[in-house]
């Protein structure tokens, strides 16, 4: 990702648990070029610091600004100052031009193009980011797999994991329905004799486990379209864990009426998104995707001016790059 001449550019980076994304930018919203690499949470990826070393190398000479929405940023003292550290030491002196936030933050700042409202996150996790028009943020959720995450990818695949025990040894037999779709996209076998030793195999040959179960996530929503109640039910409540969140945003900054986005891949699915919309009303669809907040801080540190005009041209880009 090198580039000649003297022409500024900016960096912006969104690093998530599954997934890590690098993109430069040009004074004219272009984008010049993109790089994507593994996810680098540092609280589940031992390997964090070489995908943003493997990213960051041989980055373009002229940064004129930088931002970095990184996993777990802000989360603890320890791997914060782990984070700074490992950022000042990849990118050298460009790293004093350089804004690092936490990544649901600076997804909530593309969401609404740094306008006040509630970005709820329902990936491998699941957190909410909230401004109001003082400047004031709230957090909640974001607590990690052991403490948390409702209503995320990894809850709603360990919830079906667990429903799925139930039906196969008869604790649940209402959840019956739930067996021969769920095995399917898991290619076990569907027979409730055979599925439970199988699926003992599938989970002693993971290397990642997070992963892999938040990656259920997708059977159950492609069952919950088709109609399983089951899975249905998984996603009403995640729904619920979910919309606490947006309620918990509006009621900590006192501003009820807040518009809310979302973000993350399991919003993909049109019945979690209908289930969500009963709950907290229409959402606002966001103005940017995740990577566009680190565009927008990155600009404004740079000084360029990034009107409606300019926005709309990120956007399209982004689009159009599927991003």
């Amino acid at each position: 990702m090198h580039m000649t001449g003297a022409s500024p550019c900016i960096l912006a980076l969104d690093s998530g648990g599954t997934k890590t994304l690098l993109l430069v930018v040009d004074r004219n919203a272009n984008i010049v070029s993109a790089r994507r690499g593994a996810g680098s949470n540092p609280f589940d990826q031992p390997r964090w610091r070489e995908v943003l070393a493997e990213l960051l190398a041989d980055i373009p000479p002229h940064v004129a600004g930088a931002a970095f929405g990184l996993a777990g940023y802000g989360e603890s003292v320890t791997i914060t100052a782990r984070q700074d550290a490992a950022v000042h030491e990849i990118l050298g002196p460009a790293a004093d031009r350089c804004i690092v936030r936490n990544d649901v933050e600076m997804a909530c700042a593309g969401a609404f193009a740094g306008a006040p409202g509630v970005l709820i996150l329902s990936g491998t996790g699941s957190m909410a980011w909230a401004t109001d028009e003082t400047g004031r943020n709230l957090r909640v959720g974001g607590w990690g797999p052991l403490f948390g995450d409702e209503g995320s990818a990894f809850w709603i695949g360990r919830e079906a994991l667990s429903l799925l025990t139930q039906a196969l040894d008869g604790r649940d037999g209402n959840a019956h329905p739930f067996i021969a779709p769920m095995c399917r996209f898991m290619n076990l076998p569907t027979s409730p004799a055979s599925a439970g030793a199988a699926l003992l195999e599938w989970y002693g040959g993971l290397s990642h486990e997070r992963s892999a179960v938040a990656a259920l996530a997708h059977g159950v929503c492609e069952m919950a379209m088709d109609g399983n109640e089951q899975a249905r039910h998984i996603l009403d409540r995640a729904a619920r864990h979910l919309a606490r969140h947006v309620t918990v945003a509006r009621r900590g900054l006192s501003r009820p009426g807040l518009p809310w986005s979302h973000t993350g891949g399991t919003f993909n699915n049109l019945y979690l998104r209908q289930a969500m919309t009963r709950l907290c009303g229409q959402p606002q669809p966001p103005r940017l995707p995740p990577i566009g907040g680190g565009i927008l801080r990155a600009a404004r540190q740079a000084g360029w001016a990034t009107d409606a005009q300019w926005i709309d041209h990120m956007a399209s880009a982004l689009k159009e790059m599927k991003l």
